[in-house]
């Protein structure tokens, strides 16, 4: 069982006077760290820290049949695997709630965004087409796991390359990758996650912070060519929030968020 280094109310005490238990800025984010294509196996990958959490990504294709709903578009399955070497509140054995929400969380901001262009992942219409599956592992959590796991994805995304095909385009020769990388569009997606602890809220909490917080807004944004932040989605955790809370969260996020959109555009090209 997780055990607090610090009281929550000497965390929310220090809230009222607009500091953290670290130092920081209510709406300063930790050291960011990023690397790409750290998984030699793999067609896309990133490696990203917030301090001390750190998260693994990988990107594989396959290729397959479309679904008969979609005969001429690609497909994206986003999973996520919560183990107990990155936090003791992890458990072995089948995906959990949180592991299934974290999963879900970002891949609904990528799809949203539009950030992937599935029509042109078809091959073959209703026959063969490029499936995507992306992998995250948390390799230790202090908390932001959904945001820091959302910037590894796009970071993987984008640097991943598509494996050749043999002459008759029905056979995938996997480990040989060639230079055309995945149809994205400019519409780069992300998430920002406010969470409140007090009258106040912070970004990128430690889980000391995530521990003691009542409530949280989950935004998936993207921006595209004409520089605009859009808001693709929304996930509230925990008690109700208020009509002014919720528009004071989301203005903070998006000023906050040209950081990983500059994360983005120079680590993954």
């Amino acid at each position: 069982m997780y055990t607090s280094k610090i009281t929550t109310k000497k965390i929310r005490e220090l809230l009222d006077k607009e500091r953290r238990i670290d130092g920081r800025g209510l709406f300063e984010h930790r050291k960011i760290e990023a690397k790409v294509n750290v998984i030699k196996n793999a067609e896309g990958s990133a490696r990203v820290k917030f301090g001390d959490t750190e998260v693994l990504v990988g990107v594989k294709l396959g290729a397959g049949e479309p679904y008969t709903d979609s005969p001429d578009a690609g497909t994206l399955i986003t999973t996520a695997e919560l183990t107990p070497f990155s936090s003791e509140e992890f458990e072995l054995g089948p995906p959990r709630i949180g592991a299934i929400e974290l999963a879900r969380v970002i891949d609904r901001g990528i799809r949203e965004s539009s950030f992937i262009d599935f029509k042109k992942l078809c091959i073959k219409k209703g026959e063969f087409v490029w499936n995507i599956f992306i992998d995250i592992y948390p390799l230790n959590d202090d908390g932001n796991l959904v945001d820091i796991c959302a910037l590894a994805a796009v970071l993987a995304l984008k640097t991943a390359k598509l494996p050749k095909l043999n002459e008759k385009k029905d056979k995938v020769d996997y480990g040989n990758l060639s230079a055309k990388p995945l149809p994205l569009t400019e519409n780069i997606p992300i998430t920002i996650t406010p969470y409140k602890l007090t009258k106040r809220f912070i970004i990128d909490p430690s889980t000391d912070e995530e521990k003691s917080a009542v409530a949280k807004l989950t935004m998936a944004l993207s921006k595209g060519k004409s520089k605009e932040v859009h808001i693709n989605a929304l996930q509230k955790g925990g008690e109700a929030l208020k009509q002014d809370e919720i528009i004071d969260m989301i203005e903070t996020s998006i000023k906050e968020s040209k950081k990983l959109f500059d994360i983005i555009e120079k680590v993954g090209k």
